[in-house]
């Protein structure tokens, strides 16, 4: 295993993308805040497989964090992620401060659209518009691209995507489909906050999640009766406590009033097991 050159400045990676690009080669992006798993692993693959030249950041961002969430506490290990990112191919690690990504006068807080709104952009009123501000700064300082993003935060991958058009930014975003434990729960850098007891109560969102998808491959159409087979099936653990579930049109995240034949929809659902919030989901559609 060889390690990947490590890059802390916007200047010295855009010499080394300029250099690659002068040859004609192509561009993957990873933007992670470390803590790598084999989700964040899947992605560096794809753009391994895709792209001439493959770079993956690893940045904290403070700004998706409210004043009560994890920023102190949220998981760092750079060696390990070092080490994936080698494992897996990716050419070049992007692992800036916070004054580079965010130097005097160049914030730009990004307005985040009608998509952000609902669901996770109710539960989380600051998340999008901090995840949307990062990942505009980053597509700047990558300039011309392809970026990796997993469907496991599927509105997050709607925001990023309608942001990227709005703002004319060279980028192309790549949904990759979610990594699953073998019992179904989805990886995610959180997972580690699991105690024991919630870690057995933890797949039950996916079961949800299936269980909605079969009622509507069994031609349910209206909405809130699938919504209450996800809820019946969550409330199989005592201890999560439910922030969401929902079915939404994937374009929109709006509710349709029925299913149509044919129709492709998104099931998600949201909630917390102790001090660790799980969230997932699934598509859909209507026979």
């Amino acid at each position: 295993m060889s390690l990947p050159d490590v890059v802390e400045t916007v200047a010295g990676l855009q010499a080394r993308l300029d250099a690659v690009r002068a040859t004609g080669a192509s561009v993957g992006f990873v933007p992670t805040m470390g803590y790598l798993h084999e989700g964040h692993a899947s992605l560096i693959d794809a753009a391994v497989a895709a792209d001439d030249l493959t770079v993956v950041s690893i940045f904290v961002n403070p700004l998706q964090f409210a004043p009560d969430e994890d920023l102190a506490e949220y998981p760092r290990d750079v060696e390990a992620d070092l080490a994936c990112c080698g494992d897996h191919g990716a050419d070049l690690v992007f692992h800036p401060s916070a004054s580079e990504v965010y130097p005097v006068g160049a914030e730009e807080p990004v307005v985040v659209g009608a998509v952000g709104g609902p669901l996770e952009g109710a539960s989380r009123p600051s998340h999008f518009a901090g995840v949307a501000t990062v990942v505009a700064r980053l597509f700047r300082i990558m300039g011309c691209c392809r970026a990796y993003f997993g469907e496991k935060d599927f509105q997050q991958m709607a925001v990023v995507r309608r942001m990227a058009v709005e703002l004319e930014l060279p980028v192309e975003v790549v949904g990759c489909p979610i990594v699953r434990e073998a019992d179904g729960l989805a990886l995610s850098s959180r997972n580690v906050y699991l105690e024991p007891g919630e870690r057995r109560q933890a797949p039950v969102l996916y079961r949800a999640l299936l269980a909605g998808a079969a009622a509507v491959g069994n031609g349910e159409a209206d909405p809130t009766v699938v919504v209450e087979v996800m809820e019946d099936v969550m409330s199989e653990a005592p201890d999560l406590v439910v922030d969401y579930s929902a079915l939404v049109e994937p374009d929109t995240f709006v509710m349709p009033g029925r299913i149509t034949t044919g129709a492709e929809v998104r099931l998600l659902v949201a909630g917390r097991l102790g001090r660790t919030r799980l969230v997932d989901n699934v598509g859909a559609v209507a026979p």
